[in-house]
C-alpha cells in the first residue's frame, strides 16, 4: 500500500524525482533523529539517569546511603554494647605474693615442728573468730563478714566452683596465732566455693603491725582435699583494705591502739609486697568495704587466677 504513491509518481520526470528523493532524504534523517533520541532517553532511564528518573535514582542511592548509615550504626552500637559488655567481665589475674612468716600451711616450721593447720580438724569453718586446736579464745576487733569471688581470669572471668581458699591474718595488736600469739588458733579458715566461685568469712579487721600495710593472706586450692591434705597451692596473694577504712578502725577501737602509729609510716605504694604490683592488680587486689566501726563491716573482693 505504501509503495503505490512511489510507483504512480515515477512518471512525473526527473525534476520531480529529484525532489521526491531529497524529502525521503529528509523524513529518513529525521526518523534516525528522533529514534536516536529515544534510544538515548531509554538509556538514561535504565541507567537511572534524566528527568524524574534521575531524580528516583537519587532518592534510591540516598535511601540505600541511609540503610548504609544505620547498618553502620547498628553495627557500632553492637560493638559498644560488645565493649561495654567485655568490660564488665574483664578482670585480671591477682599478684602472686610472699605467704610471709607465719602462713601455719606446712611450708615453715614454728617453735621447731613443722606448722600446718591444714590438716587440723576444724579449719573448715565461716566464722574464723576463735581458736580451735587447744584454745578456744575469739579474737576481738571491729567484725568484718568477707565475701570473695574466685574466677578464672583466663576465661572471661567465669567463677570457679569447687575450690579451697584457705585465709589468714594478724589480730587486732598485729600478733598472728600459732607464731607471735603461739597457743592460739584463731583467724585462719578455710571455705569451698559455690556455683558462682564465692566464698564468706566472718572475721575481723586486721592490724597493722610495723612495716607492712594492712592485709589479709590468701591461698587457692584446686579442692579441698588439695588444701587439707598440705598440698601445692594454685597461688598466694594478699589482699588490702581501703586506707579510709583503717584510719576509721583504728582510730575508732582501743584494740587497735598500737596500730596507729604504724599506719602512718605505710602506705600501698611503698609497702614491700603491694609496691611492686600494677595498678591494675593494686584496684583488684583492695578490698570494697561498707559499714563502720561500731556496726562492723561488709567487704567483697574478686580473686583472679588463670587456670
Amino acid at each position: 500500500m505504501h509503495d503505490q504513491p512511489h510507483e504512480h509518481a515515477h512518471h512525473e520526470g526527473l525534476a520531480f524525482d529529484l525532489q521526491a528523493i531529497s524529502k525521503q532524504i529528509v523524513a529518513r534523517r529525521r526518523a534516525l533523529a528522533w529514534f536516536s533520541g529515544a534510544g538515548i532517553t531509554a538509556l538514561l532511564a535504565g541507567c537511572g539517569g534524566g528527568g524524574g528518573d534521575a531524580s528516583s535514582a537519587s532518592d534510591t542511592a540516598s535511601s540505600s546511603s541511609s540503610a548504609n548509615s544505620s547498618s553502620s550504626a547498628s553495627a557500632s552500637s553492637s560493638s559498644s554494647s560488645t565493649s561495654s559488655s567485655s568490660s564488665s567481665g574483664t578482670c585480671v589475674a591477682d599478684a602472686a605474693e610472699t605467704n610471709g612468716p607465719y602462713p601455719a600451711d606446712g611450708t615453715n616450721t614454728s617453735s621447731g615442728s613443722t606448722s600446718n593447720v591444714l590438716t587440723q580438724s576444724g579449719i573448715v569453718r565461716s566464722d574464723i573468730r576463735s581458736s580451735f586446736i587447744t584454745s578456744t579464745d575469739t579474737a576481738g576487733g571491729v567484725q568484718v563478714t568477707l565475701t570473695l569471688t574466685l574466677v578464672n581470669s583466663a576465661n572471661a572471668c567465669a567463677p570457679l566452683a569447687g575450690y579451697a581458699i584457705y585465709i589468714w591474718h594478724c589480730d587486732a595488736a598485729g600478733l598472728y596465732s600459732l607464731y607471735t600469739a603461739p597457743t592460739e588458733s584463731y583467724l585462719r579458715g578455710i571455705q569451698v566455693t559455690d556455683a558462682n566461685g564465692q566464698v564468706s568469712f566472718t572475721t575481723i579487721f586486721p592490724g597493722c603491725y610495723s612495716g607492712r600495710y594492712p592485709h589479709i593472706h590468701v591461698e587457692i586450692f584446686s579442692s579441698l582435699s588439695a588444701a587439707t591434705s598440705g598440698k601445692s597451692s594454685l597461688l598466694i596473694t594478699q589482699l588490702a583494705p581501703p586506707s579510709s577504712v583503717c584510719t576509721a578502725v583504728y582510730n575508732g577501737n582501743s584494740l587497735y591502739t598500737k596500730s596507729i602509729s604504724n599506719f602512718s609510716q605505710v602506705s600501698i605504694a611503698n609497702d614491700n609486697v603491694f609496691g611492686d604490683d600494677t595498678s591494675a592488680q593494686i584496684a583488684q587486689m583492695t578490698l570494697v568495704m561498707s559499714g563502720g566501726v561500731s556496726a562492723g563491716y561488709s567487704a567483697t573482693n574478686t580473686i583472679g587466677i588463670s587456670i
